[in-house]
């Protein structure tokens, strides 16, 4: 091993970046739908060897990091673009219009997020060591660099490092303990410690330490799921999922057709035949079409909907303007009751760019540069978020399609509702790991926040997911149907210490206490 290491240390110039790249798309497996969280522990060590041999030849700071930067970017890039090669599926719904952007959407979007393992690969080797240090330095610097990601331009923390460390049940619950923060860190020091096979320097102390956060890990997780509460209170719910293609979705010839068989999914008898959902969840965007151009559906869903029942769906809803060139749009989910009128709404807070608005949008249109989605937009940012209230009292806070994967903006839900609420519209992407990789993400909302989900999916993944993460019930990708299933609700919380994200910032802490001991003591050793 340490002959291998030392073979990976004296490595330049394309034979480092290609090592980088390889090593990279190896880790993007650990993700859904592949779940090889075992190639993070090949692929990060060799990381490890790479940057202890990028020093540049110059006498700057800068020229002497620039390697650990480029060796740090080429293993981003290879992750990206491997873990969000199906982002381009997006582009070709429409390719007469947009399959000249498919390269930049394949290659530009991990060519930039790149730049962020860039950046935590340059900060490390300012504190690189030969020992157990770098891999707390690099650790905390992937850790800065993922949280980073999830705030720099409106944010993408896609496939953050953490969720690699996360592929099974038992596993996933530390989520509540540390968040995604916290385990971003752990788990980049945890899948380097085999790099200390290299010079066996503080090798038996790193293996204990790793095996034992390990061992923690998993015992919190068996801990936790051992000592559920009893459900007091269920909810039923009916979930369709229609899976219409994309590119019906917006055609006008098809828009009857489409509502029809929303509508037809949706009735019948609920739970077991003889218990009524009190609550229908469409997807994102399920309905074909403006109120405000058919007000005669809010009618027909009104017959629908039975007293005491509400149905939630996706929408697009418009606002203002006496042309359709001053109204404002926004994606939406709607409430509506057995009246036909719509109760309440809450709109999407964090849109897509280039996606669901342009931004610098009036300099790029210039340019021909518009939104992709084929709907009425580009929408508007919504008012800030509120649950609706559905059933006896039960609080639903929705999130729309991606605004599911921002810890941020799911966290401190647990205050302000009973359950939350995902709808979104995946088949984009077709059959591709996107879907398997939101879902997981949403998956893990529900553990942090112990809120049940409820989630509807176009074509997939619409699945009711307990507090604890456990699936109650889903549909796997282009299944057709509803989903009949009675939501446990629970209140309270237990065995948990701490909010997730302050459990995360007291393990940044300690490695930056840690870095900082380490280099007091390095100061004042002799020579």
């Amino acid at each position: 091993m340490e002959s291998l290491a030392g073979r990976v240390i004296l490595l330049s110039g394309w034979r480092r970046a290609l090592l980088a790249f390889v090593a990279g798309a190896g880790a993007a497996l650990a993700h859904p739908p592949f779940d090889f969280f075992a190639a993070c522990f090949i692929a990060f060590p060799i990381l490890v060897w790479l940057l202890d041999g990028a020093v540049g030849s110059g006498r700057g700071p800068l020229t002497r990091l620039l390697p650990a930067f480029t060796t740090g970017w080429w293993f981003g890039f290879g992750y990206f673009l491997l873990g969000l090669w199906w982002i381009g599926n997006a582009l070709l719904v429409d390719a007469d219009n947009f399959a000249w952007a498919w390269p930049f959407a394949v290659v530009g979007l991990p060519a930039f997020l790149a730049l962020f393992y860039g950046l935590a690969a340059f900060l490390a080797r300012l504190a690189w060591s030969g020992g157990i240090f770098r891999l707390v330095a690099l650790a905390l610097a992937f850790g800065l660099a993922e949280w980073l990601r999830a705030f720099v331009f409106t944010g993408f923390p896609w496939n953050a490092i953490g969720y690699a460390a996360m592929p099974t049940l038992l596993a996933m619950q530390s989520a509540k303990f540390f968040g995604l923060d916290g385990m971003n860190i752990l788990a980049v020091f945890v899948f380097s410690v085999p790099a200390l096979l290299g010079t066996r320097r503080h090798l038996a102390f790193g293996a204990g330490v790793a095996t034992l956060c390990i061992a923690l890990q998993l015992a919190y997780g068996y801990v936790r799921l051992a000592h559920t509460l009893e459900v007091g209170k269920t909810l039923a719910v009916r979930i369709v999922q229609p899976s219409i293609t994309q590119s019906e979705k917006w055609d006008t010839a098809e828009q009857d057709r489409i509502f029809k068989i929303l509508l037809d999914l949706s009735s019948g008898p609920g739970v077991n035949g003889d218990l009524r959902p009190e609550v229908i969840l469409w997807p994102e965007t399920a309905v074909p079409f403006l109120f405000t151009d058919r007000p005669e559906a809010l009618a027909q869903l009104g017959s629908l909907v039975d007293d005491g029942q509400v149905l939630l769906t996706g929408a697009v809803r418009s606002e203002g303007g006496d042309s359709p060139g001053d109204a404002r749009y926004y994606n939406s989910v709607v409430a509506i009751a057995s009246d036909g009128t719509i109760t309440d709404a809450v709109d999407k807070t964090h849109l897509v760019p280039f996606g669901e608005y342009v931004p610098f949008g009036s300099l790029l249109k210039k340019l021909g540069i518009g939104e992709i989605v084929q709907s009425a937009g580009p929408f508007s940012q919504g008012a800030p978020r509120h649950a609706i209230t559905i059933g006896e009292g039960v609080r639903a806070l929705p999130f729309i399609c991606y605004e599911i994967i921002f810890p941020d903006l799911v966290n401190g839900a647990g205050g302000k509702a009973d359950l939350l609420l995902n709808v979104t519209n995946d088949s984009w992407f077709g059959v591709s790991p996107g879907p398997y990789q939101h879902f997981r993400q949403a998956r893990l909302r529900a553990i942090e926040t112990g809120l049940p989900l409820i989630r509807a999916a176009n074509n997939g993944i619409s699945a009711v997911v307990d507090s604890d993460g456990r699936i109650v019930d889903a549909f796997d990708l282009n299944a057709v149907g509803t989903l009949d299933v009675q939501v446990p609700l629970r209140r309270g919380e237990y065995f948990s210490f701490g909010q997730p994200g302050t459990n995360g910032a007291i393990v940044a802490l300690c490695f930056g206490v840690l870095l900082v001991l380490r280099s007091i003591v390095q100061r004042f050793r002799p020579n």
